[in-house]
Protein backbone atom coordinates (compact mmCIF):
# COMPACT_ATOMS: atom_id res chain seq x y z
CA UNK A 1 0.00 0.00 0.00
CA UNK A 2 1.44 3.37 -1.09
CA UNK A 3 1.82 5.50 1.94
CA UNK A 4 1.69 9.38 1.89
CA UNK A 5 4.06 11.65 4.12
CA UNK A 6 2.88 13.53 6.86
CA UNK A 7 4.55 16.61 5.43
CA UNK A 8 2.79 16.23 1.80
CA UNK A 9 -0.94 15.51 3.84
CA UNK A 10 -0.57 19.01 5.86
CA UNK A 11 0.47 20.72 2.87
CA UNK A 12 -2.57 19.00 0.70
CA UNK A 13 -4.95 19.76 3.93
CA UNK A 14 -3.28 23.79 4.04
CA UNK A 15 -4.77 23.90 0.16
CA UNK A 16 -7.65 22.53 0.54
CA UNK A 17 -8.45 24.80 3.65
CA UNK A 18 -7.48 28.16 1.30
CA UNK A 19 -9.56 26.70 -1.43
CA UNK A 20 -12.89 25.85 1.01
CA UNK A 21 -12.11 28.66 3.25
CA UNK A 22 -13.02 26.05 6.28
CA UNK A 23 -10.82 25.61 8.83
CA UNK A 24 -9.40 22.33 9.57
CA UNK A 25 -7.84 20.72 12.63
CA UNK A 26 -5.23 17.85 13.35
CA UNK A 27 -8.09 15.31 11.79
CA UNK A 28 -8.50 17.08 8.94
CA UNK A 29 -12.08 18.01 9.37
CA UNK A 30 -14.08 20.90 9.70
CA UNK A 31 -14.86 21.75 13.89
CA UNK A 32 -18.59 20.05 14.13
CA UNK A 33 -17.51 16.79 12.03
CA UNK A 34 -14.86 16.45 14.54
CA UNK A 35 -16.76 16.77 17.33
CA UNK A 36 -19.93 14.97 15.30
CA UNK A 37 -16.63 11.53 14.69
CA UNK A 38 -15.41 11.87 18.35
CA UNK A 39 -18.93 12.86 19.97
CA UNK A 40 -16.67 15.14 22.19
CA UNK A 41 -16.21 18.64 22.46
CA UNK A 42 -12.95 19.91 24.04
CA UNK A 43 -13.59 23.09 26.23
CA UNK A 44 -10.52 24.88 27.15
CA UNK A 45 -10.92 26.82 30.42
CA UNK A 46 -8.87 28.71 32.99
CA UNK A 47 -8.06 27.51 36.68
CA UNK A 48 -7.95 30.54 38.57
CA UNK A 49 -10.33 33.65 36.55
CA UNK A 50 -13.00 33.99 39.07
CA UNK A 51 -15.35 34.97 38.12
CA UNK A 52 -15.06 33.81 34.63
CA UNK A 53 -13.46 30.36 34.18
CA UNK A 54 -12.15 28.81 37.33
CA UNK A 55 -12.19 25.33 39.10
CA UNK A 56 -14.81 24.71 41.94
CA UNK A 57 -14.15 22.98 45.29
CA UNK A 58 -15.98 20.10 43.56
CA UNK A 59 -13.33 20.18 40.31
CA UNK A 60 -15.43 21.22 38.32
CA UNK A 61 -15.21 24.17 35.93
CA UNK A 62 -17.52 27.19 36.49
CA UNK A 63 -17.90 30.73 36.14
CA UNK A 64 -19.87 33.28 34.07
CA UNK A 65 -17.88 32.33 31.15
CA UNK A 66 -18.69 28.50 31.36
CA UNK A 67 -22.44 29.73 32.00
CA UNK A 68 -22.37 30.90 28.44
CA UNK A 69 -20.16 28.44 27.48
CA UNK A 70 -22.37 25.43 28.22
CA UNK A 71 -25.68 27.61 26.35
CA UNK A 72 -23.35 26.72 23.01
CA UNK A 73 -22.52 23.26 24.34
CA UNK A 74 -26.52 22.43 24.00
CA UNK A 75 -26.74 24.22 20.58
CA UNK A 76 -23.82 21.64 19.44
CA UNK A 77 -25.77 19.24 21.29
CA UNK A 78 -28.56 19.68 19.33
CA UNK A 79 -26.55 20.32 15.89
CA UNK A 80 -25.04 17.39 15.83
CA UNK A 81 -27.59 14.99 17.18
CA UNK A 82 -25.67 13.40 20.15
CA UNK A 83 -27.31 14.79 23.15
CA UNK A 84 -24.92 12.52 24.65
CA UNK A 85 -22.05 14.63 23.77
CA UNK A 86 -18.55 14.14 26.30
CA UNK A 87 -16.96 17.20 27.39
CA UNK A 88 -12.97 17.42 27.64
CA UNK A 89 -12.14 20.22 29.68
CA UNK A 90 -8.64 21.34 28.89
CA UNK A 91 -6.97 24.20 31.27
CA UNK A 92 -5.38 26.68 29.37
CA UNK A 93 -3.18 29.69 30.39
CA UNK A 94 -2.31 33.05 28.61
CA UNK A 95 0.84 31.36 27.28
CA UNK A 96 -1.07 28.54 25.61
CA UNK A 97 -4.07 29.14 24.82
CA UNK A 98 -3.74 30.71 21.15
CA UNK A 99 -1.42 27.19 19.94
CA UNK A 100 -4.20 24.72 21.84
CA UNK A 101 -6.55 26.35 19.50
CA UNK A 102 -4.61 26.32 16.53
CA UNK A 103 -3.36 22.52 16.66
CA UNK A 104 -6.91 20.95 17.04
CA UNK A 105 -6.39 20.47 20.92
CA UNK A 106 -9.19 22.65 21.83
CA UNK A 107 -12.28 23.67 20.10
CA UNK A 108 -14.14 26.69 22.13
CA UNK A 109 -11.82 28.72 24.65
CA UNK A 110 -14.10 29.70 26.95
CA UNK A 111 -11.84 31.88 29.36
CA UNK A 112 -11.50 35.65 29.59
CA UNK A 113 -9.33 36.22 26.35
CA UNK A 114 -9.39 39.40 24.81
CA UNK A 115 -10.52 40.23 21.47
CA UNK A 116 -7.30 42.14 19.48
CA UNK A 117 -7.01 42.81 15.96
CA UNK A 118 -3.85 41.16 16.21
CA UNK A 119 -4.75 37.92 17.49
CA UNK A 120 -7.66 37.79 14.86
CA UNK A 121 -4.49 36.34 12.30
CA UNK A 122 -4.19 33.44 14.60
CA UNK A 123 -7.72 32.57 15.74
CA UNK A 124 -11.54 33.70 15.35
CA UNK A 125 -13.39 35.15 18.07
CA UNK A 126 -17.03 34.80 18.97
CA UNK A 127 -19.55 37.38 19.88
CA UNK A 128 -17.58 40.20 22.91
CA UNK A 129 -19.44 39.04 25.81
CA UNK A 130 -17.89 41.28 28.21
CA UNK A 131 -15.68 44.57 28.59
CA UNK A 132 -13.51 45.42 31.09
CA UNK A 133 -10.81 48.30 31.97
CA UNK A 134 -7.23 47.76 32.70
CA UNK A 135 -5.94 49.10 36.18
CA UNK A 136 -4.05 48.17 39.73
CA UNK A 137 -5.09 46.01 42.25
CA UNK A 138 -3.05 47.48 45.41
CA UNK A 139 -3.27 47.89 49.43
CA UNK A 140 -5.28 50.08 50.79
CA UNK A 141 -1.95 51.87 52.64
CA UNK A 142 0.12 51.70 49.60
CA UNK A 143 0.43 55.09 48.52
CA UNK A 144 -0.65 54.22 45.25
CA UNK A 145 -2.98 56.18 43.52
CA UNK A 146 -2.74 55.69 39.80
CA UNK A 147 0.35 54.27 37.06
CA UNK A 148 2.37 57.34 37.79
CA UNK A 149 2.90 56.42 41.19
CA UNK A 150 4.61 53.26 40.47
CA UNK A 151 7.96 54.85 39.24
CA UNK A 152 10.97 52.74 40.52
CA UNK A 153 8.60 50.41 42.10
CA UNK A 154 8.27 46.42 41.26
CA UNK A 155 4.87 45.79 39.67
CA UNK A 156 3.12 41.91 38.72
CA UNK A 157 1.10 41.52 36.06
CA UNK A 158 0.38 38.01 33.52
CA UNK A 159 2.73 37.09 31.21
CA UNK A 160 0.94 37.36 27.55
CA UNK A 161 -1.83 39.53 28.45
CA UNK A 162 -2.67 43.08 26.86
CA UNK A 163 -2.00 44.07 30.71
CA UNK A 164 2.13 43.26 29.94
CA UNK A 165 1.76 44.98 26.85
CA UNK A 166 0.57 48.27 27.64
CA UNK A 167 2.82 48.10 31.22
CA UNK A 168 5.87 47.63 29.21
CA UNK A 169 5.61 49.67 26.58
CA UNK A 170 4.67 52.45 29.64
CA UNK A 171 7.94 51.60 31.51
CA UNK A 172 10.16 52.12 28.16
CA UNK A 173 8.72 55.57 27.20
CA UNK A 174 8.02 57.08 30.23
CA UNK A 175 11.62 55.97 31.78
CA UNK A 176 9.45 54.66 35.20
CA UNK A 177 12.18 52.23 36.16
CA UNK A 178 9.52 49.78 37.31
CA UNK A 179 10.51 46.22 38.00
CA UNK A 180 7.83 44.11 36.42
CA UNK A 181 6.93 40.38 37.09
CA UNK A 182 5.03 38.36 35.00
CA UNK A 183 2.81 35.75 36.90
CA UNK A 184 1.90 33.06 34.24
CA UNK A 185 -1.52 33.06 36.02
CA UNK A 186 -4.48 34.86 38.57
CA UNK A 187 -3.16 32.51 41.26
CA UNK A 188 0.85 33.21 41.13
CA UNK A 189 -0.19 37.08 40.62
CA UNK A 190 -2.45 37.29 43.81
CA UNK A 191 0.41 35.55 45.75
CA UNK A 192 3.18 37.79 44.21
CA UNK A 193 1.08 40.73 45.46
CA UNK A 194 -0.13 39.46 49.27
CA UNK A 195 3.30 38.27 50.18
CA UNK A 196 4.63 41.76 49.36
CA UNK A 197 6.89 41.37 46.29
CA UNK A 198 4.79 43.41 44.29
CA UNK A 199 3.37 46.60 45.20
CA UNK A 200 0.69 46.49 42.71
CA UNK A 201 -0.96 44.48 40.22
CA UNK A 202 -1.77 45.41 36.69
CA UNK A 203 -4.59 43.31 34.47
CA UNK A 204 -8.71 44.03 33.84
CA UNK A 205 -10.84 45.26 36.30
CA UNK A 206 -13.27 42.65 37.21
CA UNK A 207 -10.21 40.36 37.04
CA UNK A 208 -8.92 42.61 39.92
CA UNK A 209 -12.24 42.34 41.89
CA UNK A 210 -11.60 38.69 41.48
CA UNK A 211 -8.48 38.59 42.76
CA UNK A 212 -9.26 40.42 45.69
CA UNK A 213 -11.94 38.32 46.68
CA UNK A 214 -9.18 35.41 47.52
CA UNK A 215 -6.78 37.07 49.38
CA UNK A 216 -7.00 36.58 52.82
CA UNK A 217 -8.40 40.12 53.62
CA UNK A 218 -10.33 41.36 50.89
CA UNK A 219 -10.78 44.87 52.74
CA UNK A 220 -7.27 45.65 52.28
CA UNK A 221 -7.38 46.29 49.14
CA UNK A 222 -8.83 48.12 46.34
CA UNK A 223 -8.74 48.92 42.81
CA UNK A 224 -7.38 52.40 41.28
CA UNK A 225 -5.92 53.78 38.47
CA UNK A 226 -7.05 55.51 35.57
CA UNK A 227 -8.13 53.13 33.06
CA UNK A 228 -5.39 52.30 30.27
CA UNK A 229 -7.29 50.19 27.97
CA UNK A 230 -10.98 48.47 27.06
CA UNK A 231 -10.73 44.65 26.87
CA UNK A 232 -13.52 43.09 24.69
CA UNK A 233 -13.61 39.20 25.79
CA UNK A 234 -14.87 36.89 23.48
CA UNK A 235 -14.35 33.02 22.97
CA UNK A 236 -11.49 31.81 21.13
CA UNK A 237 -11.90 29.19 17.92
CA UNK A 238 -10.42 27.82 14.79
CA UNK A 239 -10.35 30.88 11.75
CA UNK A 240 -12.20 30.57 8.57
CA UNK A 241 -14.77 27.86 10.04
CA UNK A 242 -17.93 30.02 9.20
CA UNK A 243 -20.44 27.30 10.32
CA UNK A 244 -19.04 26.75 13.63
CA UNK A 245 -18.59 30.57 14.28
CA UNK A 246 -22.36 30.73 13.89
CA UNK A 247 -23.03 28.72 15.65
CA UNK A 248 -21.53 29.70 18.61
CA UNK A 249 -22.29 33.32 17.83
CA UNK A 250 -25.44 32.34 17.70
CA UNK A 251 -26.31 30.38 20.43
CA UNK A 252 -24.42 33.68 22.70
CA UNK A 253 -26.30 35.98 21.13
CA UNK A 254 -29.73 34.27 21.98
CA UNK A 255 -28.62 34.32 25.21
CA UNK A 256 -27.30 37.59 25.89
CA UNK A 257 -30.79 39.43 24.13
CA UNK A 258 -33.14 37.67 26.43
CA UNK A 259 -33.42 38.51 30.37
CA UNK A 260 -31.66 35.37 30.94
CA UNK A 261 -28.25 37.01 30.66
CA UNK A 262 -29.40 39.77 33.58
CA UNK A 263 -29.60 36.19 36.25
CA UNK A 264 -26.51 34.83 34.76
CA UNK A 265 -24.59 37.95 35.39
CA UNK A 266 -26.23 39.10 38.56
CA UNK A 267 -25.27 35.36 39.92
CA UNK A 268 -21.68 36.09 39.27
CA UNK A 269 -20.86 40.05 39.71
CA UNK A 270 -23.66 40.98 42.19
CA UNK A 271 -24.41 38.19 44.54
CA UNK A 272 -21.50 36.08 46.52
CA UNK A 273 -19.81 33.59 44.21
CA UNK A 274 -17.75 30.57 45.32
CA UNK A 275 -14.92 29.97 46.98
CA UNK A 276 -15.31 32.38 49.53
CA UNK A 277 -18.96 33.20 48.66
CA UNK A 278 -17.77 37.28 48.64
CA UNK A 279 -19.89 39.20 46.60
CA UNK A 280 -18.15 41.35 43.94
CA UNK A 281 -20.38 44.40 43.68
CA UNK A 282 -19.55 44.95 40.03
CA UNK A 283 -22.91 46.44 38.53
CA UNK A 284 -23.37 45.59 34.85
CA UNK A 285 -22.11 48.48 32.57
CA UNK A 286 -23.71 50.91 30.34
CA UNK A 287 -21.01 49.41 27.98
CA UNK A 288 -22.56 45.98 28.72
CA UNK A 289 -25.90 46.38 28.31
CA UNK A 290 -25.68 48.26 25.33
CA UNK A 291 -23.21 45.05 24.04
CA UNK A 292 -25.77 42.60 24.90
CA UNK A 293 -28.53 44.58 23.06
CA UNK A 294 -26.64 44.30 19.79
CA UNK A 295 -23.73 41.67 20.21
CA UNK A 296 -20.52 41.90 17.71
CA UNK A 297 -17.50 40.31 17.51
CA UNK A 298 -16.02 43.98 17.00
CA UNK A 299 -12.19 43.52 18.05
CA UNK A 300 -12.13 47.16 20.66
CA UNK A 301 -7.82 47.55 19.61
Amino acid sequence: MKTTSPFVSALALAALSLVTGVSYGQDGQPTLAKIQTANMIAIGHRETSVPFSYVGANNEVIGFSQDLCNKVIDAVKAKTKHPDLRVRFIPVTSQNRIPLVQNGTVDLECGVTTNLTSRQNQVAFSDTFFVATTRLLTKKDSGIKDFSDLAGKTVVTNQGTTSERILRKMNEEKKMNMSIISAKDYGEGRVTLETGRAVAYMMDDVLLAGTRSLTAKPSDWVLVGTPQSSEAYGFMLRKDDPEFKKLVDDAMSQVMKSPEINAMYDKWFVKPVPPKNINFDFPMSDTVKKLYADPNDKALE
